[in-house]
């Protein structure tokens, strides 16, 4: 176990990013059609393939997910990761035709001091494809991908993941990018709101805040509306129908609010998507998915502090500081 998402057997993950952009693309490509669903829980959204993940529908498997910056612009990185996939003759089966399923989410970083004068057409299919291209199980954390731009109200964002087992032996993994308009850590401390979930110190080992004060838990806020999302991807190797993998993505956001404070605002775009790759069967329908959505809170809510920990600031006029900086020392 290498506490990334990757640690589910026939995940993979690719980044792609530019510096002088500030901004980039992440994305999850499995290794064969999985089942997936999502959960919209942030007032402003954007979105691209998330009707089709309804249980109701008719599509059971999906290819990728991605993960991208630069707003509706970043939607595009998607194009890329289908172009990519079609080459290798993934996708979904009409007679001779073939459609690569890759839904995906943006988030808002457009405003954060990258040039985003690309002209006529914005670079994210070209991200989306590189990204795609360069998967594998190994993944940078931090301001990488979809991470590179992202920020919090108080300390820079990024890339994080976390993974762990049930009982049964089930994986579940965590991949989240977090751009949100609240905060990760307790008033102006190195305390992690999701420091109760921390396993083996894997962001910084300082435990949880002493005490937390009447102005600890007033809003800390950045931006405006529609500046800031947190997008993620909950995975796991047990065999899951479209109901449970909606479950499975919804238990999840327990980790969002264990994580950020205040989060599913009406200024955030918040979604999870899931993905089950069908290796192992539940124990129990019930219980062992009671099991498997409380595990998929815990990871999600660690790969949120880890994302912000292991964050680099970006080297732009104003830009906020990374917790390294103000607490690694």
């Amino acid at each position: 176990m290498r506490n990334l998402i990757t640690d589910v057997p026939g995940v993979r993950v690719g980044q792609a990013d530019d510096r002088a952009l500030a901004s980039g693309v992440t994305v999850v490509v499995f290794d064969r059609a999985v089942t997936g669903s999502v959960d919209v829980r942030g007032g402003g959204p954007g979105t691209r393939e998330t009707a089709l993940l309804d249980p109701a529908q008719t599509v059971e498997g999906i290819d990728a997910i991605v993960l991208s910056g630069g707003s509706a612009f970043g939607l595009d990185a998607a194009s890329g990761v289908q172009a990519y996939l079609r080459e290798q003759g993934r996708g979904f089966r009409i007679r001779e035709a073939v459609v690569p399923i890759v839904p995906g989410a943006i988030l808002f970083d457009l405003l954060n001091g990258g040039d985003k004068a690309w002209g006529r057409y914005p670079p994210y299919r070209e991200l989306g494809y590189a990204a795609a291209a360069s998967a594998s199980s190994d993944m940078t954390l931090g301001s990488a991908g979809a991470g590179l731009g992202a920020t919090t109200a108080t300390l820079k964002g990024g890339v994080g993941s976390a993974s762990a087992k049930t009982r049964a032996g089930i994986t579940v993994g965590a991949l989240v990018v977090v751009n949100a308009v609240g905060t990760t850590t307790v008033g102006d401390g190195p305390h992690f709101w999701a420091a109760p979930f921390e396993q083996d110190g894997e962001f910084g080992g300082r435990g949880v805040a002493p005490r937390v004060s009447a102005s600890d838990l007033a809003i800390r806020a950045k931006g405006g509306p529609r500046e800031n999302t947190t997008i993620a991807v909950i995975a796991t190797d047990a065999k899951l129908n479209k109901a449970q993998a909606n479950r499975l993505a919804v238990m999840a956001q327990d980790g969002f609010a264990r994580a950020i404070y205040p989060v599913h605002t009406p200024l955030d775009g918040d979604v999870i998507f899931s993905a089950a790759t069908g290796a192992i069967e539940l124990p129990d329908p019930h219980y062992g998915m009671a099991e498997l959505g409380m595990i998929a809170g815990n990871v999600m809510a660690r790969a949120v502090a880890r994302g912000v920990y292991a964050a680099t600031a970006l080297s732009f006029p104003g830009a906020l500081p990374s917790w390294q900086d103000r607490f690694g020392r």
